[in-house]
């Protein structure tokens, strides 16, 4: 049996080696929208991510069949919705500044925790917040003169992403974790299988390349995007894997520091891969992201402001 002194080390270590694969595999997302369009993505992607599920309940990791349907319903659509703005953003703007408004998460949780939920939050977790949003416009450099919508999708992802995290833990705390990765893949496949009928309908007309990834409908053949799906939906299941085994070993608000590490592999992957770059300004707005975040963890760990 490992030695506990030993086990937040090795919570540290699954999660950045989760990040490591996120961090790669979200840059693919502007390979395969060169081809195929986002409810595609999302469907085909999901047919090969349930049976891997699926396995992983066979294998004694947990019951794929929830305790409370509509709990772990109500979940999955909040995660839904979050991965279809931040897989959305992906494939519109550099990896940096989608994983920036992805990770307003923990700042979305803070003020719906104090607005919502009526609890407490002292004065370090509100300059924390503060800090976040400073960070946050930074990376996203937003433009009042020249405003575009397209920016903030991975800010409305962040924002479901931490809704989704807040029923994890009201709604859905005795839950299988299987059943809520089921949950959510049966969501996604679903979401993607009604994006396709809607524009098989109502057909919209389609960029060329990544700028038409959301109204884009069934494409086929889809040879140069089929090695993108599967090591996306491969690479999801093991990452997703790897931050479960993450918090199961360590202390959820320590654990979560290390989550931030995407933030750094996502765009180091970009620029081998891209050549995509960070101004000055950019790195700063990522530094504060991330201190934000860790300020957070370690005030609620702590019970204090």
């Amino acid at each position: 049996m490992q030695d506990i002194a030993t086990k937040p080390v090795s919570a540290a270590l699954f999660m950045v080696g989760a990040m490591l694969i996120i961090g790669a595999i979200d840059n693919v997302i502007v390979l395969l929208a060169e081809e195929i369009g986002l409810w595609q993505f999302h469907f085909t992607r999901a047919l090969i991510a349930i049976p891997l599920v699926i396995g992983l309940s066979l294998v004694g990791l947990g019951t794929v069949r929830p305790r409370r349907w509509w709990a772990v319903a109500v979940r999955s659509g909040l995660v839904g919705t979050s991965m279809l703005f931040y897989f959305s953003a992906l494939a519109l703007m550099p990896i940096a500044q989608a994983l920036a408004g992805l990770f307003t998460s923990p700042i979305f949780i803070l003020i719906i925790t104090a607005l919502v939920l009526k609890q407490r939050i002292g004065p370090w977790r509100i300059l924390a917040v503060a800090f976040g949003f400073a960070g946050i416009l930074l990376v996203l450099q937003p433009d009042p003169q020249n405003f575009s919508w397209i920016t903030f999708l991975p800010v409305a992802g962040g924002f479901f992403y931490a809704l989704s995290a807040i029923s994890t833990r009201t709604l859905c705390a005795g839950e299988s974790t299987v059943s809520l990765l089921a949950g959510m893949w049966l969501t996604l496949g679903t979401m993607g299988a009604v994006g396709l009928v809607v524009l098989s309908i109502w057909p919209m007309e389609a960029a060329a390349g990544p700028d038409g990834f959301v109204t884009r409908g069934w494409t086929w053949p889809m040879w140069h995007a089929t090695p993108y799906v599967i090591l996306q939906a491969f690479g999801s299941v093991a990452g997703v894997f790897m931050i479960i085994k993450a918090y199961q070993l360590g202390e959820p608000s320590y654990v979560s520091i290390f989550e931030y590490s995407v933030m750094i592999f996502g765009p180091l992957y970009a620029l081998v891969l891209f050549g995509q770059t960070m101004d000055g300004v950019q790195l700063v707005g990522i530094g504060l992201i991330i201190l934000a975040g860790a300020v957070i963890a370690l005030r609620s760990r702590e019970g204090a402001g």
